[in-house]
């Protein structure tokens, strides 16, 4: 399980676990929000900042039986991240409804959204994403050193140059340009600089790269 500050989101986007690669979830997502797929997110299916993510539990998950709830419970036994859980609330699972609404709000304090299919939970999901990125911002626009950094991720040259240092991958890209700003103050950074961001064993490799 995924615990506060282990996933590390860039600024503006949401990271995905891998399994969703393909759904309809995510192909509506594709185009309004940005979107990175990653292995090992373990019970999370989505980040949605740092600190904030999404379990979602589907139709078939209810009918299924008691191990999305054994999901649940485990994500918030081992994990400090804020839990958003995404319910599909159709015909077939109304039945089921109210004991996760119990268990979900009453039982475990997390917050409980029902949609009625994958579509409506893209609309969510963007309208989340566009509430985390505005309060983001405000902090960051006080900051004029940040917004000079945010000018640079728009080379995708650049973005694309970053990616091909060995172990990094679009994340960590992000990361490094919203952090260094440059090419140039990336090429110049402390191996202590860059484990901030990345960790000890890519800022390793970076720095020797």
């Amino acid at each position: 399980p995924v615990t506060a500050g282990s996933i590390v989101v860039p600024y503006g986007h949401v990271i995905g676990n891998e399994k969703w690669r393909g759904s309809e979830l995510a192909q509506r997502l594709q185009g309004k929000i940005r979107l990175i797929f990653e292995d090992g997110l373990g019970l999370v299916d989505f980040h949605l900042s740092n600190r904030t993510c999404i379990l979602y539990i589907s139709e078939a998950d209810l009918v299924a039986g008691d191990e999305f709830k054994r999901r649940l419970v485990r994500f918030r036994n081992a994990s400090s991240l804020g839990g958003i859980v995404i319910v599909e609330k159709t015909q077939i699972s109304d039945q089921y409804f109210l004991p996760v609404q119990k268990l979900v709000v009453l039982e475990l304090g997390m917050v409980l959204l029902p949609v009625a299919n994958q579509g409506e939970a893209s609309q969510l999901i963007t309208q989340l994403v566009s509430f985390y990125v505005r309060e983001e911002s405000k902090d960051h626009n006080s900051n004029p050193f940040f917004r000079k950094q945010c000018s640079q991720l728009a080379e995708p040259s650049v973005f694309r140059t970053v990616q091909q240092i060995p172990g990094v991958g679009k994340t960590k890209a992000l990361l490094l340009l919203q952090q260094f700003g440059s090419i140039h103050q990336l090429c110049n950074a402390s191996v202590k600089e860059l484990e901030l961001v990345v960790g000890q064993t890519a800022a390793q490799q970076i720095y020797r790269f």
